[in-house]
């Protein structure tokens, strides 16, 4: 095994993933201090309780406003996220535009005909806060969700707008559903989603189901997140999603691998692959360097047999309703999922596909994160990674930050 990692910035770990850490279950928790493989576990339960804290906000005078020209979901990171999945529960017949947005302020078009969503898991972040003062300030409707008795509270309640409180108790990334929900009731509670009790309860068991299968006490071969992660480990992984709810998957995914386990992810829509992101299945670290990789070598030597290579995960969604007219017919998104296995296949590249379950949008894309989302836990915890801590975000936040006036 390689030699750990300690430098003085708190960066802990090893370079080469060690198999045998995660079919030691007390190791796995010793390593997962802050609990994120618990976090995770909540999923479910982040759907309940969000669905429940929505319905006490009592979102109905929404409705009675009427129907907004857009809606503009604002926030960073995870909270970013929420955006990109109600555009794709909503599809592409939702009556209105919706648009995610990522940095300070709104765009300069919002104005009082428009709805203005802003998310932050901490109620503090600086996108959401700057997001929500200016939709006030340009008559906009405004919806806020986010940590209780924060300052994002205080600035919704002063405004007399719907405010869906999210406790906070793990970091954001491990807080994606309950996040979700409330971004998609507020939506259907103005018109634009159709989401009933039934698919909230169906998404919540699915959770539950996939969280027991991916338990840290399973062992590597019957844990489905397990078996991905050390399928992935010491590749570069790509992750590509056949439909625009298997994008957003991926993306979810490229996410979680850069923050967890710290891997290097590229992701996207394999629409746009195919326009010369598939060439990567070429390349020195796709078919050149598996032509060259000689398979009875020993993976210490010192030759191209222990080169880092790509891993393609693929997320494959045939859809709810094939029969429908779409903007991209279904039997497209599936031939070109079938085109990218094979050649993967040809060149040799290692190929994961996951396929999306369930009856509704919601499940499906849960169906799609669960096990990948704990597929990244375990492969930072193969590298004896803490996926919680990661000093180069507390690193970044010292730097960018400008110091208090009185000691610069």
């Amino acid at each position: 095994m390689a030699t750990p990692l300690d430098g003085a910035s708190g960066v802990n770990g090893h370079r080469v993933a060690d198999e045998s850490l995660l079919d030691d279950e007390k190791s796995m928790l010793a390593n997962d201090p802050g609990g994120m493989l618990r976090a995770t576990a909540s999923a479910g339960a982040q759907v309940r309780e969000s669905a429940a804290l929505a319905a006490e906000a009592d979102l109905s005078a929404l409705a009675d406003e009427g129907r907004p020209r857009a809606v503009v979901v604002a926030g960073i990171g995870t909270a970013g996220l929420t955006g990109n999945i109600l555009a794709t529960v909503a599809g592409h017949r939702c009556p209105v535009p919706i648009i995610g947005h990522r940095s300070a302020g709104i765009p300069g078009w919002v104005g009082a005909a428009d709805v203005v969503i802003a998310v932050s898991a901490s109620g503090r972040s600086p996108e959401a806060l700057a997001a929500a003062e200016a939709a006030l300030r340009r008559g906009a409707r405004l919806i806020a969700i986010g940590n209780p008795d924060t300052e994002l509270q205080a600035m919704a309640e002063r405004a007399r707008s719907p405010f869906i409180p999210v406790p906070r108790r793990a970091p954001a990334r491990a807080s994606l559903w309950g996040l979700t929900v409330p971004v998609l009731l507020a939506a259907r509670a103005i018109g634009l989603v159709k989401v009933n009790e039934a698919d909230l309860a169906e998404t919540a068991t699915r959770l539950d189901a996939d969280a027991e299968r991916c338990r840290a006490a399973a062992d590597s071969f019957v844990n489905p997140a397990k078996s991905l992660a050390l399928g992935l480990a010491g590749s570069i992984p790509i992750v590509w999603g056949s439909s625009p709810l298997a994008t957003v998957a991926a993306r979810r995914f490229a996410d979680t691998l850069a923050a967890n386990a710290r891997y290097p992810v590229m992701a996207g829509a394999l629409g746009e692959a195919g326009r010369g992101r598939v060439g990567l299945l070429d390349g020195p670290f796709g078919g050149l360097a598996e032509s060259s990789r000689d398979i009875f070598a020993d993976a210490d030597e010192d030759d191209d047999s222990s080169a880092t290579r790509l891993r393609l995960v693929v997320f494959r969604d045939g859809g709810l309703n094939p029969e429908e007219d779409a903007d991209e017919p279904v039997a497209v998104e599936e031939r070109r999922a079938d085109a990218v296995q094979t050649l993967a296949e040809r060149r040799g590249v290692r190929c994961d596909v996951l396929t999306a379950e369930g009856g509704s949008a919601i499940e499906r894309l849960a169906s799609l994160t669960a096990v990948p989302d704990f597929a990244s836990l375990y492969l930072a915890l193969a590298h004896g990674l803490d996926p919680m801590a990661v000093p180069a975000i507390s690193e970044m936040k010292e730097l960018s930050n400008p110091m208090p006036e009185g000691i610069q």
